[in-house]
């Protein structure tokens, strides 16, 4: 289980950050956190094959001093173990526009309301090919 963490990234608001990457075979999940530390966490991307009661489900939520917040589910799931997908985030100030491999967009407000991010961290079953932010 990796962990690619961005320190010092500054990811402002009007930007789009896209990640390019690759699930491993028999993934269970993997996260892309974008905010100040583990414990604060202003938007966590979590596809989920299988794991607890989740099966091919995309869980977004935030974390505030190490509390989760409501998890949020999105309606499609468009990935594949060992098929290459993109994710785009586009940062607006008030809420965080993710789009999915198949062009559907989930909105997630920026619960911890900075406008600009210092760290973006992905892990677990996922090899990533690609990173810009624009």
């Amino acid at each position: 289980m990796g962990v690619l963490t961005l320190e010092n990234a500054s990811f402002n608001v009007g930007e789009t950050l896209t990640i390019t990457g690759v699930p491993k075979s028999n993934a269970k999940q993997f996260t892309v956190n974008i905010g100040f530390s583990d414990k604060d966490i202003a938007l966590h991307v979590n596809p989920r094959f299988h794991c607890g009661d989740h099966v091919k489900k995309v869980v977004f939520s935030s974390r505030q001093g190490g509390n989760w917040g409501e998890e949020l589910c999105g309606q499609s799931f468009p990935f594949e173990e060992g098929k290459e997908f993109e994710i785009s985030i586009e940062f607006k100030s008030a809420e965080f526009l993710v789009i999915l491999p198949d062009d559907s967009v989930f909105r997630f407000h920026n619960h911890l309301g900075a406008e600009i991010y210092p760290m973006i961290f992905v892990n677990a079953d996922v090899r990533i090919t690609s990173f810009k932010i624009k």
